[in-house]
Formats: C-alpha cells, structure tokens, sequence
C-alpha cells in the first residue's frame, strides 16, 4: 500500500508539472483520503490543487455531466442567434438542470438575460 501512494504522488507530481489537471484532478478524487494524510509530500501546485478540490466537495459543488453541458451549450447557441423558440425548447424538458447552482457558470450574457425574462432562473 506504501508502494502504491509513493507512486500515486508521484504520478500526480508529474501531472500537475504537464499541466494535466484533468487527470491530476481525477487522480485526486479517487485517492482523496490518502492523499489528506500525505499531503505534505505534494508538490506545492499538487497541494494547491488538492485544497481546491477538497473545498469544492465540501461545499457540495457538482461537476456538470455530458449531457447537462450538452444542455448549456444549446442554450448558449440558441440564445446567440436570439432564436426565442428554440430556446423555450430546450428549457422545457430541462428545469432541473438550470436550477442547479453551477447553472449560471455555463451559461453566456446572452443567455442570462434572456432566460430571466423568461423566469427560467432567478436574476442575481
């Protein structure tokens, strides 16, 4: 098991040095709890990134899936081209996804405003 950390550390080192964060994050969240112990042994971008994850679960912040991103880039479109239609479309079947909290990260200026005039969300 020792084996196994001194390797995952060094790995994760490795990746964060490439600026591979997608998979130096996914690394990190499977191996999150020995990764808390050994945290010393990180470099200090790898510890960075570790602090950022782990403030993330804990304020319960969920990573978008496929599809929700799929969702938000139709939006996107939709409203770029202010095509009102296509736009109720695509909010009708999806209201859960544009109620989640990370909703509005994705989503452009255009976007925004026109699905507050619509009350499809809250305006800030």
């Amino acid at each position: 098991m020792y084996m196994y950390i001194e390797q995952l550390i060094q790995t994760i080192n490795e990746k964060v040095e490439e600026l591979d964060l997608v998979t130096a994050r996914k690394l990190m969240e499977e191996n999150i709890e020995y990764l808390k112990k050994n945290e010393r042994k990180l470099k200090k971008n790898g510890r960075e990134l570790l602090k950022f994850i782990t403030d993330s679960i804990q304020s319960g912040y969920e990573h978008p899936t496929r599809q929700e991103l799929a969702i938000y880039h139709s939006i996107n479109t939709y409203a770029s081209k202010f095509d009102v239609r296509g736009l109720k479309m695509i909010v009708k079947g999806n209201e859960q996804t544009l109620l989640k909290k990370s909703a509005r990260n994705y989503l452009n200026s255009d976007a925004k405003v026109l699905l507050e005039g619509l009350g499809a969300i809250s305006k800030e």
